[in-house]
């Protein structure tokens, strides 16, 4: 490895670890070594390949605690986030161990004979993972390829590679082989762009911008190679009249400014209806003053810093002349920022249409429900959201209405690892988790077999 990457503590700034970069080279004996370990892997039995899963979900519990420590340091993630992440981890393997022995075909009518289909692995899988949720993001990828009898290489963030060259190494302690599952740390312009060019990589999977999304799939048409892509989101948390409108403010700073608002599924854009506007803001700010900005080593933290100073800088180029109220934030080294309310006077707004990804949330009125529905659909991504309302009819209408992928209503919860996860438009090609996850890592091959003598 001839470059090496110096890994920053983000709530400190100080150095954590200097790692090793992979250069094309090794990425592409890593590959080889990927398309190689296929041949055997594929080749175990689903019984076998499912109890081994079992056997890394189990390492992964039992090392919770040090990959929750790894990515606090790493990630500046709360202590909660990271409890939550390893156990997410953990449980995703579990769920797709299942997979193996289950991974059916289906017998089909057909004259002269029978015809069946059988669910074949692609071979080597590239899997390229964000910083903002280096683990679990990682695993919804890793999980069901491997399950599927896949070979994995798996590209953590330049920022945040520790955890997973963790479970990389977890994985081989639990008794995956050798080279089934690599973890290659290095700059995306190599090791991501390698997984996008060679032709022994058969399927990509990106979750990050939607920018660098478009150009892997422009990359990944030359070969017609199979992709999934999560890409970025500007939500929309949708609070109705007659909502529990205390609980829905309540709620809202967890639904944005969560992990510093550096997630996908942020609901950085809230709408109120127009009579419980001002209700909702008065509530709304005693959540956000109430939000604990804090050592993210400490139980009590609800948010640590942005991830870096880049990150810092261009969050901060958002917040202008419309911040309606602020948060708390420490003083001294650290990323950190406060989290803001914004109310901007249009939908035009920079801050309403692009994604931040950070603690910065802008609110709005709404006149009714056709309003609440065109204003959350005026955007490109489609990820996430939420609707609060009491009215059943309502929920299901205004549900039907919004363009995204995942909605919670009367909630703002966007992911459980056993229902699928995804975009609409920009934000996004493809379904991660949920029990139709692992076809995604297959071909259907068709099988006639004449009855005529």
């Amino acid at each position: 490895m001839s470059a090496t990457y110096d890994v920053i503590n983000p709530a400190t700034e100080e150095l954590h670890t200097t790692i090793g970069q992979l250069d094309l080279e090794q990425t592409d004996a890593a590959i080889a070594h990927g398309a190689k370990a296929f041949t055997t892997w594929r080749e175990v039995a689903p019984g076998d390949r499912a109890k081994m899963l079992r056997a890394f979900a189990t390492k992964v519990s039992e090392h919770r605690e040090e990959l929750a420590q790894i990515e606090i340091a790493n990630s500046g993630h709360t202590l909660g986030n990271a409890l939550w992440e390893a156990d997410n981890v953990a449980n995703v393997l579990n769920y797709y161990s299942a997979a193996p022995e289950r991974l059916f075909g289906r017998q089909i009518p057909v004259p002269g004979g029978i015809d069946f289909t059988i669910k074949e692995p692609l071979g080597v899988v590239g899997v390229i993972v964000p910083w903002n949720f280096p683990m679990p993001i990682a695993s919804w990828g890793f999980a069901p390829a491997l399950a599927a009898g896949n070979t994995v290489v798996l590209k953590p963030a330049e920022l945040t590679p520790l955890s997973a060259i963790r479970l990389g190494e977890l994985a081989l302690e639990a008794g995956i082989p050798e080279h089934v599952f690599q973890v290659l740390p290095g700059r995306g312009s190599v090791v991501g762009n390698r997984f996008v060019t060679h032709p022994s990589v058969r399927k990509v999977v990106f979750t990050g911008s939607t920018e660098v999304g478009k150009g892997i799939m422009r990359g990944c048409a030359d070969q017609v190679k199979r992709v999934t892509l999560e890409l970025g989101g500007k939500s929309a948390n949708v609070i109705f009249a007659d909502a529990d409108v205390e609980k829905a403010a309540a709620s809202a700073p967890g639904a944005v400014f969560d992990n510093a608002g550096q997630d996908c599924c942020a609901r950085s854009r809230i709408l109120v209806e127009k009579s419980v506007f001002d209700k909702f803001m008065a509530h709304f700010e005693t959540a956000v003053k109430a939000f604990r900005v804090e050592d993210p080593r400490l139980a009590t933290a609800d948010m640590g810093p942005l991830i870096s100073q880049k990150q810092f800088d261009s969050v901060s180029e958002y917040v202008g002349e419309n911040v309606a109220f602020t948060g708390s934030k420490p003083d001294g080294k650290g990323y950190w920022m406060a989290p803001t309310v914004l109310t901007p006077k249009n939908t035009k707004d920079r801050a309403w249409n692009e994604e931040i990804f950070g603690p910065v949330v802008s609110v709005m009125p709404f006149d009714n429900e056709a309003d609440a529905i065109a204003k959350a659909n005026d955007t490109e991504f489609g990820l996430s959201g939420s609707i609060w309302t009491r009215d059943t009819g309502r929920a299901l209408r205004v549900s039907r209405g919004i363009e995204t992928g995942n909605l919670s209503v009367n909630s703002n919860s966007s992911v459980r690892y056993w229902t699928p996860f995804g975009g609409f438009k920009q934000s996004g090609l493809g379904r991660e988790l949920g029990p139709d996850a692992v076809d995604a890592f297959t071909e259907v091959k068709n099988v006639f077999i004449s009855s005529a003598e």
